[in-house]
């Protein structure tokens, strides 16, 4: 079978360049490539097709095909629209019509259309339905996350909504979503919670009501040949490297200590600063454990971080305050990983420090971090906000630890929890990811999901989608439906008040 990944976020190559250094290059990206390669070992044919660019400071993805060494089956294929530079994603809305006219244009010129369509975040997702109106191939839509669930965690009101949607265009992203779970043919969620609670949102309810069975829940895995507990032949040439860090960082006296490990991007709604408040004012977690904390880019976050971008240098600034305000040198260190090998590496070599994995998100959708933590043996500390409830937590066996964020004493109670019942919860986290959460389980899930579509032929090509839907009557509505969410969220939360 021949299936096209369709994400326009440009920002896959073989090295899987700058992952971590923007918020475009996060989660979803893993899961795409991942998913894209699982497929390809099961003999399928695979594309995931993105956005051609060139960009001085982004500098891997200028070349219209590409590929992953040891997955035959499997193409990075790059199609140019909106100029030569990078844009980030909030910004690619206006150039998908051209982007998805050039995809068709492909596959004409190489005389052959996919069996099927994977559309991926919004933008995909858009793509995807845009794609089955002209070619008539059906698709499926993975959100990853949705706009409503980001309008709520930035805290949306009728003062600000117009601050938020000139920075991230919701009403554009969540008319996209809507579009995109309207017209799809399945949709895969993560979890049960996702489609039960993300899905039936205000803002997307009158699109899903009547169509809950059409969704898929097929979680995501961790890549088990990269993420485990035995040893690799690269570990060593990292050794040095975290050995040489730990010593620049931590006090001589605390070398012997675990360590709490924190290895999400910098972005606000990941909440390090929570972590380091829990930890800073708890006095007997700091003589059990130093904090190790992952960067991209940034050598030495102590000596100059000033090469980060804005939002990040805001996030280090309010670190190193909590740091010194605190006096917490000497327990905490700042590490860049480079790439997923090395952070494998580092799991391995924190494993033998008894070491915890924290992620203390204000919301996260699936939580694909803590999956590749507990497959390489490290106890799991993950909010219990999204996802992560239904991964760690199931018929009253707890596989991790799940924390409220918003409670600093919940942080730290459960950072405890992880570190006294160590080898508990790294037998259990491993036998979890093992026997629930691999590539291979999601491949198969959604082959059995994508071959029930193409058996009964449910596409059809009578769709209509606006095909410059930006300005369209249709995201006017959503512009509408957004507001009037908002004025009902601040009626509920007055009449709490009163």
């Amino acid at each position: 079978m021949y299936i096209a990944f369709i994400n326009p976020q440009g920002n896959f190559d073989k090295n899987d360049s700058f992952w971590t250094e923007h918020p475009d290059f996060g989660g979803q990206l893993v899961y795409v490539k991942e998913m894209a390669i699982a497929l390809g070992k099961m003999g399928h044919n695979i594309d995931i097709i993105t956005r051609k660019f060139t960009d001085s400071k982004l500098n891997a993805f200028s070349k219209e095909s590409d590929s992953y060494n040891d997955a035959d089956n499997v193409r990075i294929i790059r199609l140019s629209c909106g100029g030569d530079n990078f844009l980030q994603k909030e910004l690619l809305w206006e150039h998908l019509n051209e982007w998805t006219d050039n995809i068709v244009s492909f596959f004409k010129k190489q005389k052959r259309t996919p069996n099927f369509i994977t559309g991926h975040y919004g933008d995909g997702g858009l793509s995807a339905a845009m794609l089955k109106q002209k070619l008539n191939i059906p698709y499926s839509f993975t959100g990853h996350s949705l706009g409503a669930q980001k309008l709520e965690k930035l805290g949306a009101t009728k003062d600000n909504i117009h601050l938020l949607e000139d920075k991230y265009y919701f009403s554009k992203r969540i008319e996209a979503e809507r579009t995109a779970i309207k017209y799809a043919d399945t949709v895969f969620v993560s979890t049960q919670q996702e489609k039960n609670e993300q899905y039936t949102h205000v803002l997307y309810n009158d699109i899903t009501k009547d169509s809950m069975n059409k969704f898929v829940v097929a979680p995501p895995g961790a890549n088990t040949d990269v993420f485990n507990e035995i040893e690799a032949k690269f570990d060593k040439d990292y050794k040095s490297k975290f050995d040489k860090i730990l010593k620049r960082d931590i006090s001589d006296s605390r070398l012997y200590l675990p360590c709490i490990i924190l290895a999400s991007r910098l972005d606000p709604k990941k909440n390090h600063i929570g972590l380091l408040k829990a930890y800073a004012n708890d006095k007997s977690l700091q003589e059990r454990a130093n904090i190790a904390i992952s960067l991209r880019g940034i050598d030495n976050a102590y000596e100059d971080y000033s090469a980060a971008k804005s939002d990040e240098i805001k996030i280090l600034n309010e670190m190193m305050k909590v740091i010194h305000e605190f006096r917490l040198q000497g327990k905490i260190t700042f590490i860049s990983i480079g790439s997923q090998k090395e952070l494998s590496s580092f799991y391995r070599y924190m494993v033998k420090k008894k070491s915890v994995f924290c992620l203390t998100a204000l919301y996260e959708p699936f939580g694909l971090a803590p999956i590749e933590a507990m497959s390489s043996g490290l106890p799991a500390v993950v909010t219990k906000y999204g996802g992560p409830s239904d991964v760690l937590f199931e018929n009253q066996i707890k596989y991790g630890v799940l924390i409220d964020v918003f409670d600093l004493k919940s942080i730290s109670l459960g950072l405890h929890e992880a570190l006294n019942n160590y080898i508990d919860y790294k037998k259990k986290g491993i036998q979890r990811v093992l026997e629930n959460y691999t590539w291979d389980a999601t491949a198969k899930k959604y082959m059995e999901a994508i071959t029930k579509i193409i058996k009964k032929n449910r596409s059809h090509s009578s769709i209509k989608i606006h095909e410059y839907f930006i300005d369209s009557i249709t995201n006017q509505i959503t512009s509408k439906l957004i507001n009037k969410y908002i004025e009902m969220e601040c009626l509920y939360e007055q009449n709490k008040e009163d």
